[in-house]
């Protein structure tokens, strides 16, 4: 029989254990204080009074070591309640001349220490029981190794079992039985092969209780095809019980297998066999995890119908389930069986259900059900419950009906509604008129939120500072800033020191709306309180300045800042620098990018890339590339950006050499290149004239990364320049495959590159293809004028002449390319 085939038996602890009770009673039940000589109970009880009451290291346990007996020592250990005195005892008889522990005392020994899981103490008992070599009887190593396994200890069982075998024990199938259990609980499939087949080599057959372990070892594993075919093998020898359904079982559930659970369950009913409590819970459990709510439930109703009572905690989850498929009804249901057979819901089932419900009313009828099972601090948060839910529902107005109906203000607009007369319900709290507020700002109804906030005075309910944070930002993102200032004032009044966030939130409106000098006041009452400036606000202040051409004004509110105490994020310094790059002065941005060191800041990859790029627009290469050096010497690692705006710079000023050393030295600072990078070098070297090198970056791109739509147009422009249009025309057919449309120059360019080679009928080839993609340029288009000329010349080829005047005529030629240059003439 093959270990796939085994079979797995349903069988629990306990029966495991008396499966060889007669092997082992002997040195697990014995009862020595009856059976011992009365010397040797006085000898018992005076080491267990010293080992519990006095210090291990008495004079008087020098008596004591020449008259241990083994069953002295096995006696005491059984009587100590603490581990750790039992081990000192262990360990102070073993060094008592003329005494020698056997497989008895370790094996007390071992009961405590697994019992109390020390697996340090368990390991040093271990290697102690191997290196003492006593003789182990098979019964005994089956309860040593058993302790072991429950440990999870499988290393040390099976370093102990072979040590025994070695030591001349003859193994029996109990053994062999406790060491598969170890095995198992490890779920380690290969050894439980080998110990399998070692098990049938020795004579033994592997019976329920070894297949029981074979079953739970591929569960563990996770290896459920094979369990299933153990599982049949037990059922064809009739040994299949409720342990062996239970393992497979509830495996499968935690493992999401549902489905053959769900099978397994049946088929245990048409065996009668019944589930125990603890099962339940955790198949339940399982199911609604894997999304079968409904099985749940019938394992629920199956369970009461065999007695038990389930606890709050499985409606909890099979409510919670059916909430989450949206399935409410059957949810209530459950809640109103619940309710029929007296047991009362708890605030996390309210809480679930009250979060499904849209509808006002039933919201209301729940939350009247929960006040008699509920404390009033539940009962707040469940009211917040339904206002959130009413928020986030998008039906803010209901909450906001129901909280006014919540504080009992008879004066309310209301329609009058039976479902909001809940009138001393519950108190509320601060959060709960926050989460109104909040909605109610969403929605932009900041009249509404603010005379809420301010009705919270009329019944006691104390503003808190989130509140108060929450108005203002919802103000200040209304551009109402004199609300934010009057909200501001009333914190302070009422003894509510304004936070970080709130100065911050008036401090970002100044900054969206460029004001710099309501910034500026802003800027310093934080400072008063020790408050930072959000980054965010002032950079976008700096960038707004910058794009209005305030680029001063921007400079200005920077130094103000450093004046103030702070130090600005690089970010702002780069928008600025960039602000003068972009109205040309260069050498302001140069000189506030410089004042930035001198000023103990280090400038970031991102503040050198700008001015880097301000310099190579001004062409003033030289200053460029010492800013690159001097970014080497403070060890800033230049990004790819760096490098793409050099080879770029490099490549447009005609020096293409360059642009090729700044590539190369990307790959020595581990920077790969990206299709820009490529696309550019690959323009600049094809403006040079050297369209095979050109053709060679372009192969080294290919490996790296996917061609873009610039990069084929670039290439194939680049090869038209260098008069080899018939290989850009390669790469036009692919870049068509890629289905990637080319621009209008791309065309023209081609149309032009043929005529230029005389190779007008490839040019008109060309000229086809542009005027079906409708790629044709329009007027205004400065290649319009190639286009024109490119026409005229195709009109005097004798090749192309009567092509070209048959697409005039059937008006596939625009008009705005014929109206000048004699076409129409011609």
């Amino acid at each position: 029989m093959t270990l796939s085939r085994m079979v797995f038996k349903p069988l629990n602890q306990l029966s495991h254990f008396l499966l060889n009770v007669s092997s082992i009673t002997h040195f697990t039940n014995r009862h020595y204080y009856s059976s011992l000589p009365s010397h040797n109970l006085e000898t018992v009880n005076k080491l267990i009074h010293i080992f519990t009451h006095q210090h291990p290291s008495s004079p008087e346990l020098t008596t004591f070591g020449s008259i241990l007996t083994t069953n002295i020592v096995e006696t005491v250990l059984k009587s100590f309640k603490n581990w750790e005195t039992a081990f000192k005892f262990f360990n102070w008889a073993s060094n008592q001349s003329g005494y020698t522990h056997n497989c008895y005392t370790y094996n007390a020994m071992a009961s405590i220490l697994s019992g109390v899981r020390q697996n340090a103490a368990m390991k040093s008992l271990c290697f102690d029981l191997i290196n003492s070599r006593c003789y182990v009887s098979a019964g005994a190593l089956g309860y040593f190794v058993r302790c072991l396994g429950g440990l999870g200890m499988v290393t040390e069982a099976n370093e102990v079992f072979d040590h025994v075998k070695k030591m001349g024990c003859v193994v029996n199938d109990y053994s062999y039985n406790a060491l598969l259990e170890a095995v198992s609980k490890a779920g380690a499939v290969e050894l439980m092969a080998v110990r399998m087949s070692e098990m049938r080599d020795n004579g033994w057959k592997p019976d329920k209780y070894t297949l029981t372990s074979v079953l739970q070892c591929y569960c563990r594993a996770a290896m459920f095809e094979k369990a299933l075919d153990v599982f049949e093998q037990i059922d064809e020898c009739g040994w299949v019980d409720s342990y062996v359904f239970t393992i497979l079982i509830v495996s499968l559930s935690k493992a999401g297998e549902v489905d053959k659970a769900i099978r397994l369950i049946d088929k245990m009913g048409e065996l009668n066999i019944s589930l125990n409590e603890k099962t339940f819970y955790v198949l339940i459990h399982g199911f609604v995890k894997g999304g079968k709510v409904d099985y749940a439930l019938n394992l629920l109703k199956k369970m009461q119908s065999f007695g038990f009572v389930p606890g709050i905690s499985l409606y909890d989850v099979v409510i919670e389930g059916f909430c989450k498929q949206k399935e409410f009804k059957k949810a209530f249901e459950l809640y109103s069986r619940m309710n029929e057979t007296g047991i009362h819901p708890d605030v996390s089932i309210f809480k679930i259900l009250i979060s499904s419900l849209s509808d006002e009313e039933e919201m209301m009828v729940l939350l009247k059900e929960a006040k008699d099972h509920v404390n009033k601090k539940s009962m707040i948060m469940l009211l917040n419950t339904a206002l959130t839910s009413l928020v986030k529902d998008g039906s803010t107005d209901k909450a906001h009906h129901l909280l006014k109906a919540t504080m009992n203000d008879d004066d309310d607009d209301g329609d009058g509604d039976d479902a909001f007369k809940i009138q001393n319900l519950v108190t509320l709290d601060a959060s709960s008129f926050g989460i109104v507020i909040d909605g109610l700002c969403q929605k932009g109804e900041l009249e509404l939120a603010l005379n809420l906030f301010n009705s919270m005075d009329q019944i006691g309910c104390k503003k808190t500072l989130l509140v108060y944070n929450n108005l203002i930002n919802a103000f200040s993102n209304a551009n109402e800033v004199e609300k934010c200032h009057e909200l501001l004032n009333e914190m302070k009044t009422n003894g509510f020191p304004p936070s970080q966030f709130t100065h911050n939130a008036i401090f970002g409106y100044y900054c969206k709306i460029g004001d710099v000098n309501g910034a500026v006041n802003m800027l310093r009452e934080l400072h008063t309180h020790g408050h930072q400036p959000w980054i965010k606000h002032y950079t976008l202040l700096v960038k707004k300045l910058s794009v209005n051409r305030k680029v001063a004004d921007a400079s200005s509110f920077l130094t103000m800042m450093t004046e103030e105490g702070y130090f600005p994020d690089m970010i702002a310094y780069s928008a600025v620098i960039n602000g003068w790059l972009k109205i040309g002065e260069v050498d302001y941005a140069l000189k506030m990018f410089r004042d930035i060191s001198a000023n103990g800041r280090c400038p970031d990859v991102v503040a050198y890339n700008t001015i880097i790029n301000g310099l190579c627009k001004d062409k003033r290469m030289s200053e460029a590339r010492d800013i690159y050096d001097e970014m080497l010497r403070k060890s800033l690692v230049p990004s790819v950006v760096t490098y793409n705006l050099l080879i770029d710079a490099y490549c447009k000023t005609g020096e293409v050499d360059q642009a090729v050393c700044f590539f190369s030295m990307m790959s020595e600072k581990n920077r790969n290149p990206n299709v820009v990078t490529y696309s550019t070098l690959i323009d600049g070297l094809c403006n040079a004239g050297k369209s095979d090198e050109a053709l060679l970056i372009w192969n080294e791109m290919v490996k790296v990364c996917q061609p873009n739509k610039i990069a084929f147009m670039a290439l194939i422009n680049g090869l038209c320049k260098c008069r080899k249009p018939d290989v850009g025309l390669v790469y036009f057919e692919e870049m068509e495959e890629k289905n990637m449309r080319a621009d209008t120059y791309v065309y023209v360019t081609l149309v032009d590159a043929f005529i230029s080679l005389s190779n007008a009928p490839m040019a008109l080839c060309i000229l086809r293809k542009m005027i079906q993609n409708e790629r044709v340029p329009d007027s205004l288009d400065k290649n319009c004028a190639v286009l024109r000329e490119a026409l005229v010349k195709l009109l005097d080829d004798a090749l192309t002449s009567s092509e070209i005047k048959s697409l005039i005529e059937d008006g596939s030629v625009p008009v705005h390319l014929l109206e000048t240059g004699g076409i129409l003439n011609s």
